[in-house]
């Protein structure tokens, strides 16, 4: 190869992709960097995630803000200040025991999930990232991974949350995707259905692009907000990119036998932290909750 087509063979390898690339990111993608190996330049010594080292106070700024409409999230059931409802205090102690046993393990992936649906997973999701997010020096990510009926963006009254699998398939950067709740919360949301949601997930992409959010924002804690685990596949395909699974059941149709059974997909792929029940009976009031998800 001639010096000529070395310096046209560099010139193109230093132009960013044509996909939409993180400022927060190095241009080089792994495609490109056997070219430069073959001309002969030393081997990167990491990947284009790793190529420029992200500074999470930067990037957690560079995210657009939202305002939730705190009315209207009270009355779905859901509590960003603990002035709001006595109910708050659950999920504190919640968040306290996670914490502690996932900071413990070097731990920061934590899927809420679910027998089928219907049992309040997404309530509780949303609810245990409040109660994270209200220390004042923390960083919580709450991400709606459950692609096939997507719901939090929903719950939360935000009509423009965008298609979460654009940033899994790297078309689309963090900080154009994610929102900002205050300091202390950033939301991954989405608003449109994959049919085809166990493929994505199982896709490499997906795991990268979680790993790069995760290396970008430096969050305490990532709340995922899971599939169903006896409903299809796509919690078993999800269980590879977390650390910990925290399981939702419904005291009013959840049965013991769904229980075991999450148990035993778990016990392949994932540590179970606990067992959080929901509509439980209250005896004293004789009624059941009427938590949604």
């Amino acid at each position: 190869m001639d010096d000529k087509s070395f310096r046209k063979m560099a010139e193109e390898v230093k132009r960013p992709p044509s996909s939409a690339v993180s400022v927060f990111r190095g241009t080089m993608t792994p495609a490109q960097m056997p070219a430069v190996v073959a001309a002969g330049a030393p081997a990167p010594a990491s990947t284009a995630l790793n190529l420029a080292q992200p500074n999470p106070e930067r990037v957690w700024e560079s995210l657009s803000t939202v305002t939730l409409d705190a009315a209207a999230l009270i009355g779905k059931g859901l509590f960003a200040n603990t002035q709001q409802s006595n109910a708050t205090d659950y999920f504190d102690i919640l968040r306290t025991r996670l914490l502690h046993a996932m900071q413990e393990r070097g731990w920061k992936r934590i899927a809420v999930t679910s027998p089928t649906h219907g049992c309040g997973k997404t309530y509780i999701a949303a609810n245990l990232a409040f109660s994270l997010a209200r220390r004042p020096s923390s960083k919580t990510v709450l991400l709606d991974m459950e692609l096939r009926n997507p719901g939090l963006a929903k719950l939360f009254g935000l009509t423009d949350a965008g298609t979460i699998r654009d940033f899994l398939n790297g078309d689309q950067p963090l900080e154009s995707h994610f929102k900002r709740v205050g300091r202390t919360l950033a939301l991954g949301l989405n608003d449109t259905a994959q049919t085809d949601a166990a493929e994505v997930l199982h896709e490499p992409s997906t795991a990268t692009s979680l790993s790069a959010m995760v290396a970008q924002l430096d969050p305490e804690m990532v709340i995922i907000d899971a599939p169903p685990t006896l409903v299809s596949d796509d919690a078993l395909a999800l269980l590879p990119m977390v650390d910990a699974v925290l399981l939702v059941v419904d005291g009013t149709k959840t049965t013991a036998e769904d229980v075991r059974a999450c148990e035993r997909l778990f016990a392949d792929h994932c540590p179970l932290m606990g067992v959080v029940l929901n509509r439980a009976q209250d005896r004293s009031l004789r009624r059941y909750q009427n938590n949604k998800s």
